[in-house]
């Protein structure tokens, strides 16, 4: 069996996923076989994986990093939030139920198995499985029947590492405070402690680094200075997808909605590198910028709300006037059913059942059905001949007079719709501008050329960031704690 450690964090968003994901490559680039591991994700941005499931997008960035293809055991648990207060939970890549996050304690003690099953088998597989917790082990009113840090940590007897982020202030009250909340048994499974995301020269944290060691006990395994090219990485956040000086760049200006459930947006992680485009990811009650080439409508984990959500920020208005003035609009997955006439969801799948008209620019309906399409395709867009691979992630089946002019091809079978003006365009694939064949193509169409590799930029990334790591924390002490 292989060794394991985790990575668990003072906090949502310390910098956990880049962290593994960089020891992954690490790990890898010194010769261990090495996978990674989330018990239990939160994210609407999943990845479809090869054994027909989705796990969170970044297990699958770190999957990458090791050098493998995605798998539904290197995240058992996937919850994807479909409102304020419920969200939808995926065991093993697959739909088990929708619960209210009230409810979902009661849940959680069926799921733990189904946890330490694919542990085991990612431990038996490899060398080294490098495990990443979820929010922070101090949320102690979470404890009970917890499955994503020190629940599934003393279950698994796995050593953890707490890495605290400097960069929001407090670093020395998150480490030495997390050790203060929690049970002594869960602290004694803690072996050590990181800084990271430090700005500025790492020897001014010298008197706090030690004043960590000394109140808590715990070995200090270095100070991670910031990484300034992790956004070059694809984003789990929709909230992470920029690029630099993106508001004096010119070119094509690219206007994508900010919707309340965004969902599956690596879509345009690429598009936010290309030096030739514009990428505004437009917040709510902004509205869409006269100059705008392109619109998309992302995918979403909530048509209909987010359908609302849209006409709330006065975007349907927006976006009319956009094709009155020529402009083109994209919609992806969720986006391709706002389009249409209507969408109807009769079983209350996705919420109370009914029928909600759609933007209308797109003479296609759409009706939501329980069964969920989880698959990689590989399909030639029309317009350029280009042959992409892509993923698709949905509920709901399109139809209508529209779908005649298809966006793709997926062997024999028609895919998507295209507006009579040739315009308005909607896809349920996804991932396709991660092709640069496509997505120069695809450009071109808009007069502005391409000229990055896409999936180069994101290895020599993850090569960098693994050296990152090796030069400012203890990577081999590190190594060395697993077992």
């Amino acid at each position: 069996m292989g060794r394991a450690l985790m990575i668990q964090g003072t906090g949502s968003n310390v910098g956990k996923s880049l962290l593994v994901a960089g020891l992954c490559r690490a790990a890898r680039l010194r010769g261990l076989s090495v996978a990674p591991f989330k018990p239990q994700n939160m994210s609407n941005n999943a990845a479809v994986t090869r054994d027909g499931g989705e796990i969170g997008r970044a297990q699958a960035v770190q999957a990458l990093a090791c050098g493998l293809p995605p798998h539904s055991d290197m995240n058992p648990i996937l919850l994807k939030p479909e409102s304020e207060t419920g969200a939808q939970v995926v065991v093993h890549g697959q739909r088990l139920t929708s619960v209210r996050a009230r409810d979902y304690a009661e849940v959680k003690p069926r799921l733990l198995g189904y946890v330490l099953e694919s542990y085991q088998r990612l431990r038996a597989a490899h060398d080294l499985v490098l495990v990443e917790g979820a929010g922070s082990p101090a949320e102690v009113n979470l404890r009970r029947n917890d499955i994503a840090n020190m629940g599934f940590a003393r279950a698994a007897d796995v050593p953890v590492v707490l890495a605290g982020d400097i960069d929001r202030g407090g670093v020395i009250a998150q480490i030495v405070g997390t050790q203060a909340v929690i049970d002594p048994a869960d602290a004694a499974q803690i072996s050590g402690f990181l800084i990271n995301r430090f700005r500025g020269d790492p020897r001014l944290f010298d008197d706090g680094y030690r004043l960590i060691e000394a109140a808590t006990g715990w070995r200090g395994f270095g100070v991670c200075p910031w990484f300034p090219d992790a956004w070059k990485l694809p984003a789990e956040d929709a909230l992470d997808i920029r690029s630099p000086a993106a508001n004096t760049r010119a070119g094509l200006h690219i206007v994508c909605l900010r919707l309340s459930r965004i969902a599956n947006f690596d879509d345009l992680d690429p598009l936010s590198q290309e030096s030739g485009v514009r990428l505004t990811m437009l917040e709510p009650g902004q509205a869409i910028p006269g100059d705008a080439g392109l619109v998309i409508i992302p995918g979403t984990k909530s048509t209909r709300g987010d359908l609302a959500f849209l006409r709330a920020q006065g975007w349907d208005i927006d976006i009319l006037a956009h094709h009155r003035r020529s402009g083109r609009v994209l919609g992806i997955c969720g986006g391709y059913q706002m389009l249409g006439r209507f969408v109807a969801d009769p079983d209350g799948i996705e919420g109370a059942a009914g029928t909600d008209p759609g933007l209308g620019l797109l003479d296609v309906t759409t009706v939501m059905t329980p069964d969920k399409r989880l698959t990689e395709v590989e399909a030639t867009h029309l317009a350029t001949g280009q042959t992409c691979r892509g993923y698709e992630i949905h509920l709901g089946r399109s139809d209508g007079p529209d779908c005649a002019r298809p966006f793709a091809m997926i062997g024999d079978k028609p895919e998507g719709a295209i507006s009579a003006d040739g315009r308005v365009a909607g896809s349920y694939l996804h991932g396709l501008f991660r092709d640069d064949g496509f997505r120069a193509a695809y450009l071109q169409g808009f007069g502005t050329s391409s000229g990055l590799g896409y999936d180069a930029t994101v290895e020599a990334t993850l090569d960098a960031l693994a050296n990152h790591l090796e030069q400012h924390l203890d990577v081999e002490g590190l190594f060395a704690l697993a077992r």
